[in-house]
């Protein structure tokens, strides 16, 4: 890759169970004001930002073309505003083809989701099924997850204890965040007899309805001093999209994370990922999720995702400091959460969780049932 492309600025609100005190126009609009007072970037046309990239989903907003609704907020009069509704890790792809094409040297990142405000686990994720087919048996992103995860349990060597120690560790990690969800701590045995949501995946296996917003500013690498002095490379970005209807694809091949994962590998030069990234951040809605990703990134020999979690892998790879999706993002946003934690890591400024002299890092984002979509972002220093 030629030209390099540097993530500038990062403003982000702290994840909530429920922002009733703001639209949503208000919760992104401190994010964006954040960026605008912390770089000094404006709107000319000649020097400023001319194109933003806005991530977010009609349902979730309960409107249709919900980002009309942002355009005064985002700065978007007269000028270039693309809508990403997908996993707003898409959005930061989409910028560094922008930026790389020579279409523009300046693009700022805003994405949100109220998921509070709409039945998002079960009514919302209905729609994103074929209206003849798979619908009307009410599929949507839990119960499909939940066979993924039976085939997953049944064919791995994951179990029941290891998914508790996953959600137990996502709790404590993300005590040390400042900006994660604020959640009780739980036991392995508390995990273990928490409500059945969709069998085999219980309650606190899930990830909770959780509202966010954040806003990131991208430069081509000319002029990204103008705005800081830790810039924040993005040296390698792949996705990959699998088959629509579920019942054509097997849920465990790990299909499109090892296309996503190898083309971000390739780009940014990285032979063997288990030595060569040293911080990971990994899109866990699910805790089963967790070591079968961490397969499809290539971190664990496939089905022994259970033997990966024995042998200290979360810990070796410095996996979801930030606590991870599992204690707490809102969907479509769980792939820029982990982006934005590996921003704070290169950039020095994660605090408690701070890993000493870390140049490198991974970040995933996967949104649709089981992980139809996968995108893999790779970040330096």
């Amino acid at each position: 890759m030629g030209r390099r492309v540097a993530i500038c600025a990062l403003a982000q609100i702290e994840n909530e169970p429920d922002i009733w005190y703001l639209r949503f126009q208000g919760m992104v609009w401190k994010c964006i004001r954040e960026i605008l007072e912390r770089t000094g970037v404006g709107f000319d046309m000649e020097t400023g930002i001319r194109n933003i990239i806005t991530c977010s989903d009609d349902v979730f907003d309960a409107r249709t073309i919900s980002n009309n609704a942002l355009t005064d907020v985002v700065g978007a009069h007269y000028r270039g505003e693309e809508k990403m509704a997908q996993d707003g890790i898409n959005g930061l792809g989409y910028a560094l083809a922008c930026i790389l094409s020579g279409h523009d040297d300046l693009v700022l990142l805003a994405g949100h989701c109220k998921e509070s405000q709409s039945e998002s686990r079960r009514m919302g994720t209905n729609l994103a099924f074929d209206p003849f087919y798979c619908r009307p048996l009410g599929l949507d992103f839990v119960n499909v997850n939940a066979l993924q995860a039976r085939e997953y349990l049944a064919k791995s060597d994951v179990t029941e204890d290891h998914l508790a120690q996953i959600v137990v560790r996502s709790r404590e990690m993300a005590e040390k965040n400042p900006y994660a969800r604020k959640n009780k701590k739980v036991s392995a045995d508390e995990v273990k007899v928490s409500p059945m949501l969709a069998d085999p995946i219980r309650e606190l296996h899930y990830y909770p309805v959780t509202d966010w917003a954040v806003a990131m500013l991208l430069a081509g690498e000319e002029r990204a001093r103008e705005f800081t002095d830790k810039p924040v490379w993005i040296t390698g970005f792949g996705n990959c999209l699998d088959t629509y209807f579920p019942g054509d694809r097997d849920l465990t091949s790990n299909f499109p994370l090892k296309r996503a994962a190898a083309r971000a590998y390739r780009m940014a030069g990285i032979g063997d990922p288990r030595t060569e990234i040293p911080l990971v951040e990994i899109n866990d809605s699910a805790a089963h999720q967790l070591p079968l990703w961490a397969e499809g990134l290539g971190l664990a020999d496939e089905g022994r995702g259970g033997a990966w979690l024995d042998s200290g892998g979360l810990d070796r790879h410095r996996v979801n400091l930030s606590g991870g999706m599992l204690n707490g993002n809102p969907i479509m946003l769980g792939g820029l959460a982990r982006a934005a934690e590996v921003v704070l890591q290169l950039r020095g400024e994660a605090g408690e969780r701070q890993v000493p002299g870390i140049r490198r890092g991974l970040a995933h984002g996967t949104t649709g049932a089981s992980g139809q979509h996968q995108a893999v972002l790779i970040l330096e220093r």
